[in-house]
C-alpha cells in the first residue's frame, strides 16, 4: 500500500519531467522546409522561371506571338503576322529537365538544359538558384543573306543563372544574369558575345490568377542598334493540367537570344505584340 501511495506522489514529478523534455526537444527540432512554387509556369513571360518540371512529367508548350498591334485593323491587330513556337520539356527528376523546340521566327530549332542547384528554405538559404543553357540553330540564314554561310554561323549559345525568392504566398521576384554568343549578328557593329541582366516577378491575384512581368537590360548593345530591351507583362491562369499565360511584349521572338538581342517593338510607340503560352502536362 505504501508503494502505491509513493507512486501517486511521484507521478506529477515524472509527468512534469517528461513534458519538460518534450518541450526541449521541440525547441531543437528542425522546422525548416523547402519553399516551392515561386512561379507556376516554366516561364515568367519570356524569361525562364526557376520552376522545374516534376520527375517524369512531359510538358507540351504552344507559344504564339502575333504581329504588332500598332497597324490596327490592316493586319487584324497582328493576327495576320503570327510567330509560333512548339516545345517539349521532359524532367528526369533530381531538379533536371531537358527541352527541344522549333520556332517559326527565323525557322529556329532549340535544345535546352535546366538544372536546379539549390532551393530556397524557410529558415535556410534564401533563394532558389537554377542554371539554364540553350543552343539554337537559325535555319533562316542562307546564301542570299550570307554568301559564305557555314553551319557554325547558324548557332547561338545562351547561358543563364536564374535566382528567385518567394517573399510570400503572393509575391515572388527573380534575377537572371545572362550571356549569349551569336555566331552571326544581323546588326554588324554588334559584338557577337553579349551580356544581359533580366528582372522578373509574379504577384498572385487570386487562387488561380497571377500577374507576371519580366524585363531584360542588354549590357553591351552596339550604338545605333535597331533593337530594344524586352519588356513583357502578362497574366497567368491555372486550369488543372495546364497553365495559360496571356501577355503583351515588345519582343516577337520567343527564344532567349531572340527576345534579348532582336526585340524591335517599342512600348512608347504602341509597337507591341500580343501572345500566349499554353502548357499541357502529361
Amino acid at each position: 500500500m505504501k508503494k502505491y501511495f509513493l507512486l501517486l506522489l511521484l507521478m506529477p514529478l515524472v509527468v512534469g519531467a517528461q513534458e519538460d523534455l518534450l518541450d526541449e526537444l521541440a525547441e531543437h527540432q528542425d522546422t525548416t522546409y523547402v519553399v516551392k512554387a515561386a512561379f507556376k509556369g516554366l516561364k515568367i513571360v519570356n524569361f525562364e522561371s526557376t520552376k522545374i518540371a516534376d520527375k517524369n512529367d512531359l510538358y507540351f508548350i504552344v507559344s504564339h506571338r502575333f504581329g504588332s498591334v500598332k497597324n490596327g485593323i490592316d493586319d487584324f491587330f497582328g493576327l495576320d503576322n503570327a510567330v509560333t513556337r512548339l516545345q517539349f520539356v521532359y524532367s528526369m527528376g533530381h531538379g533536371f529537365q531537358i527541352g527541344i523546340s522549333r520556332s517559326s521566327f527565323q525557322q529556329t530549332y532549340e535544345a535546352s538544359l535546366k538544372y536546379r542547384l539549390v532551393q530556397q528554405r524557410s529558415q535556410g538559404f534564401p533563394f532558389t538558384i537554377v542554371g539554364f543553357y540553350q543552343l539554337s540553330i537559325n535555319t533562316f540564314l542562307d546564301e542570299n543573306i550570307k554568301p559564305d554561310i557555314s553551319f557554325s554561323d547558324r548557332l547561338t549559345n545562351t547561358i543563364q543563372v536564374l535566382a528567385s525568392r518567394k517573399f510570400s504566398e503572393k509575391f515572388s521576384l527573380q534575377l537572371m544574369p545572362t550571356f549569349f554568343h551569336e555566331n552571326y549578328v544581323f546588326y554588324e557593329p554588334q559584338e557577337k558575345s553579349q551580356f544581359a541582366l533580366g528582372f522578373g516577378g509574379r504577384y498572385k491575384l487570386g487562387k488561380r490568377w497571377s500577374i507576371n512581368a519580366d524585363y531584360g537590360v542588354h549590357l553591351n548593345r552596339a550604338d545605333g542598334s535597331p533593337y530594344n530591351n524586352p519588356l513583357s507583362i502578362g497574366v497567368d491562369l491555372e486550369t488543372g493540367g495546364h497553365v495559360f499565360q496571356m501577355h503583351f511584349s515588345n519582343a516577337q521572338p520567343m527564344h532567349e537570344a531572340g527576345y534579348l538581342g532582336q526585340a524591335t517593338g517599342d512600348w512608347g510607340d504602341g509597337d507591341i505584340y500580343f501572345g500566349f503560352n499554353l502548357s499541357r502536362v502529361f
